[in-house]
């Protein structure tokens, strides 16, 4: 049973606060320093702290370019928690609940399956079409990738090898390892990610 929902000026200055600790763990997710990230967006530093620290009113002009400069949709920062209940916040996502976190190649999409990028560790799913692919450059992260396919084929190449990869199969990519992956098979794959530390 959930407590008692905040309305009004409450229910905004909650509202501030979450997107405030969205724009800097995502920042932090991204490897970007405060004066990297309003670099990207022309402010100032002092400014971009105070809107993570959310002693700064943000208006939709600038979040659109936070969002531009982080690399992800505006959406990101409005996902409906407002039912979701307080005791859930930190722990659990509901399926109609995840976040978009890109849309990459030609309908892939990846949806965060952790509560919040400011942990050690980040869970995603990513749903790729047939014969479709996540992009034609090989992708370099400073974290170690593992995955299980739920569901499809996929095609993993890891530098100079490349790996058929069926449902149930599994994999595990250090850091700094190239690779990137495609979809040969007719049916879309699923593909749930660990990615340690967050990357995105």
């Amino acid at each position: 049973m959930s407590g008692p929902r905040v309305t009004g000026p409450d229910a905004r200055a909650a509202e501030g606060i979450r997107v405030g600790q969205q724009i800097r763990d995502l920042r932090k997710a991204k490897g970007l320093t405060i004066a990297a990230l309003a670099g990207r967006i022309d402010r100032s530093v002092g400014y971009v702290s105070q809107i993570e620290r959310n002693l700064s009113e943000l208006s939709i002009p600038d979040l659109k370019r936070v969002a531009e400069a982080l690399e992800v949709q505006i959406s990101w920062f409005f996902h409906p928690t407002a039912a979701v209940p307080p005791a859930e916040r930190d722990y659990i996502v509901r399926r109609g609940n995840r976040r978009r976190l890109s849309l990459t190649g030609i309908g892939v999409t990846e949806e965060l399956l952790s509560p919040s990028l400011g942990g050690a560790s980040e869970l995603v799913l990513t749903r790729i079409p047939p014969h479709s692919t996540t992009g034609e450059e090989f992708v370099t992260r400073k974290a170690e990738e593992s995955g299980l396919v739920l569901q499809g084929r996929m095609g993993l190449w890891v530098k100079d090898r490349y790996f058929l990869l069926e449902e149930g199969d599994s994999f595990c990519l250090r850091p700094e390892e190239s690779h990137r992956v495609a979809n040969p098979g007719d049916v879309e794959c699923v593909v749930v990610w660990v990615i340690t530390p967050p990357v995105y």
